[in-house]
């Protein structure tokens, strides 16, 4: 991922949390995004805003972070059919993904 925001520096967020967005501890299917250099902060954002349900901007930013600094975060945890869409949906934005069961 490429750490360049417009005119605007980086900063480690306050809170980082471990936790993706879905339906929480029972989930039949998390999806992984991993950390491949070849999308600015604003474009993974972006995708986690318009396709992960109730993503905010500040959410998206934390795990965004977490993929450039730990190579992966978990986006979403949820229902397998829901975490395959999602999965597709990322991947077709450009992005490293996976869907563990």
């Amino acid at each position: 991922m490429v750490g360049v925001i417009s005119n605007s520096t980086l900063e480690v967020p306050d809170v980082i949390e471990d936790t993706g967005t879905g339906t929480g501890e029972d989930f039949e299917a998390e999806v992984i995004v991993y950390n491949c250099n070849c999308h600015t902060y604003q474009q993974v954002i972006a995708l986690f805003c318009q396709i992960i349900p109730g993503m905010t901007p500040d959410r998206a930013f934390e795990l965004a972070w977490q993929i450039d600094h730990h190579g992966s975060a978990g986006v979403f945890r949820g229902d397998q059919a829901k975490a395959e869409g999602i999965a597709k949906q990322l991947a077709a934005g450009g992005l490293r993904v996976e869907v563990r069961y």
